[in-house]
């Protein structure tokens, strides 16, 4: 116990409570000035709306990855295993570049959309495709393990007593993955919230539009406006801890409503 709070201490709380009390010259008025620009409000709602539909959408790839990689046999199947973790090994300004580059208007994708009226690079679409990207290895490594421990007891059992594919999957597996599931929503959620390095060569950058609050704080670190970077920073960090805590006791409930 001591170790981990030690190490917990030096790794995270330090760090955090720096942040909090260097304050480099934030005041309140500062603070309440900056949390309410309209443009500091425009790109939280970029982050978090995005962090969400792209987390959302790796809790439904991801279980259907985790499936099929558990459940089936096919050629070349331990070589997209590996894939899956790219995302964790390539630099993220790498990976910006790459999706940037395939979604333009003159991508290898994004050419294909084009005419269909869709715009996929400097949008909010690509942000969210960015994070996907990013985030997809967490629900993936999350749910595995618990479908490759899961008995096949139960479920053979439920099929001689009548009980259809769906039925099966929905009253006995599902419930089980549950957990797991809003743990690897959680993991890329809180990772789409903060990331930069991916995000900020396909969104365009955009003021107002697809202005990421990451971005915003290292613009206002290049203008030297260490109170106001600091100010993005604090909001940004209430409202990741507020939303981990809540799906935190999500994921609590469901587990203590499966057992």
């Amino acid at each position: 116990m001591g170790l981990t709070v030690l190490y917990m201490s030096l790794v995270v709380l330090v760090p955090l409570s720096a942040l909090l009390l260097n304050q480099t010259g934030l005041t309140w008025e500062k603070f309440w000035s900056v949390a309410t620009d309209p443009r500091v409000l425009a790109s939280y709602r970029v982050s978090l709306t995005t962090a969400a539909l792209a987390a959302f959408a790796d809790m439904i790839l991801g279980l259907l990855l985790a499936w099929v990689l558990v459940r089936y046999d096919f050629p070349g199947k331990k070589w997209w295993d590996a894939l899956i973790d790219l995302p964790f090994a390539l630099p993220t300004a790498v990976a910006g570049v790459a999706l940037t580059a395939i979604y333009s208007a003159n991508g290898w994708i994004g050419s294909l959309l084009e005419p269909l009226g869709i715009k996929a690079a400097f949008s909010s679409l690509g942000i969210t495709l960015a994070l996907m990207f990013i985030g997809i290895p967490f629900v993936v490594r999350t749910v595995q393990p618990v479908l490759e421990d899961a008995e096949r007891d139960t479920e053979e059992a439920a099929a001689t007593l009548g009980a259809g594919r769906w039925r099966t999957f929905r009253t006995i597996i599902l419930p089980t993955l549950i957990p797991p599931l809003l743990t690897g929503f959680a993991l890329a959620f809180a990772r789409g919230i903060g990331e930069y390095g991916s995000v900020v060569f396909i969104s365009g950058n955009m003021p107002m539009k697809t202005e990421i609050a990451p971005l915003l704080i290292m613009t206002k670190l290049e203008q030297f406006d260490y109170a106001g970077a600091t100010a993005v920073a604090l909001i940004l960090l209430l409202i990741s801890f507020a939303l981990l805590l809540g799906i935190n006791l999500l994921q609590h409930w469901t587990r203590k409503t499966a057992r």
